[in-house]
């Protein structure tokens, strides 16, 4: 993460809500690089693949950063979205950037901790969700080890979605409890592989 307090905004091209009832609303985002904010080209596609299943969902937001996904979908309709992440500095972007839209304990809940750690908190307390999305450090097998605890567990119910995004060269594999549900969608060296719960 960079500087401590410091946020990240390019004048010319700032990160924006790109659909729904807070459209063009502007989100804050730490500097550096350590925070790898979902591009407004890939929420769009994201978003036009998830259609109007957004609308009404529980959604959570894995690792979320700013909480640039679970902000667009609590824009474009989501009953509720829940935001894990442990950055000290992301979340200050990401409870600077819900306070600005306004969004209150009844439809965003932010959880500060480590992402697997929490897992089974949020499975007592706040499942199944309809739609999960991952997007881990891309070093290391965080992606492969959140999709294991999340496959049969009951944060899922049957239909629910995952989108995880990740580097082109390493894909995610499915553990038992998950199928893909469509062709990954790749946008230079980043791809969105979409998964769904069998049954």
């Amino acid at each position: 993460m960079g500087g401590e307090g410091g946020w990240r905004e390019d004048p010319n091209n700032p990160m924006r809500v790109i659909g729904g009832s807070d459209r063009g609303r502007r989100l804050k985002a730490p500097r550096g690089m350590r925070t790898r904010p979902t591009a407004d080209r890939m929420r769009v596609t994201l978003f036009d693949i998830l259609g109007p299943s957004v609308a009404g969902a529980r959604v959570l937001d894995l690792f979320a950063g700013t909480g640039a996904v679970g902000i667009e979908a609590l824009s474009r309709g989501a009953a509720r979205a829940v935001f894990v992440e442990k950055s000290h500095d992301a979340l200050r972007a990401l409870r600077a950037n819900l306070a600005a839209l306004q969004l209150g304990r009844a439809e965003a809940r932010v959880v500060a901790g480590d992402a697997l750690a929490t897992l089974p908190v949020l499975a007592a307390s706040e499942a199944p969700f309809d739609l999960v999305f991952v997007d881990p450090p891309y070093a290391g097998e965080l992606a492969a080890r959140a999709l294991a605890a999340l496959a049969g567990s009951s944060l899922l119910a049957p239909g629910s979605r995952v989108v995880v995004q990740h580097p082109v060269r390493t894909p995610p594999v499915a553990p038992a409890g998950l199928t893909a549900a469509r062709e990954p969608r790749r946008f230079g060296d980043t791809a969105l592989t979409f998964l769904e719960v069998e049954g």
